[in-house]
């Protein structure tokens, strides 16, 4: 990504857990095709795996990320993940699991954030609602 920070759109961080030391396969396909469509495009990533004994291991995205199932995914690393948004995934891992942090750019909402700033406003919130709380509502409309 070759933008200023003017250009960018909506950011926002991403972690994801799997059972094992690997990332599964069929997410990061996903994550890939979602890159390749130009939804979305990854700022920064790190992988966290916790043996069963809890040691912890971390890859950072210089790094290979082939052992760990990540090496489909493309992005120029801009570090963005700190170490204390590491801490809140070290700290949530159990033992034998894994997890990818993600810094992503939300690609689809450029042209419209950048609208806004130009009209003299900007994107003041941008909220994830839990996958449940979505179901809950759905189910309470029908």
């Amino acid at each position: 990504m070759t933008n200023t920070a003017a250009d960018v759109g909506p950011v926002a961080f991403l972690f994801l857990t799997f059972p094992g030391d690997r990332a599964d396969p069929a997410v990061i396909e996903s994550f890939r095709e979602v890159v390749e469509q130009g939804t979305i495009a990854i700022l920064d990533l790190v992988f966290l795996a916790k043996s069963e004994n809890g040691a912890l291991r971390q890859v950072e995205v210089d790094e290979d990320l082939d052992s760990i199932g990540l090496a489909a995914l493309s992005l120029e690393a801009k570090a963005l993940i700190s170490d204390e948004d590491l801490d809140v995934v070290r700290e949530s891992l159990e033992p034998g699991t894994s997890a990818v942090a993600l810094v992503y750019e939300q690609t689809w909402a450029r042209k419209l954030a950048a609208a806004a700033r130009e009209a003299g406003g900007e994107v003041a919130l941008h909220l994830h609602i839990p996958r449940e709380v979505v179901e809950t509502a759905i189910a309470a409309a029908n």
